[in-house]
């Protein structure tokens, strides 16, 4: 996902962040927006890329 978000939105900034238990949060400007713990599943094809575009 790390790839493919960069290669869509030219020169953001991604970071992968090791953790345990299944965590899958996305930040954007220091707000969360996806959050696989509060929703309890992975997002969809696009979803990521849908909620960075809304910003």
């Amino acid at each position: 996902m790390e790839a493919k978000l960069k290669k869509t939105f030219q020169g953001i900034d991604v970071q992968l962040i090791s953790s345990g238990g299944g965590v899958f949060e996305v930040t954007l400007n220091d707000r969360l927006i996806f959050s696989k713990r509060s929703l309890d599943r992975f997002p969809d094809d696009g979803e990521i890329e849908k909620l960075i575009e809304q910003g």
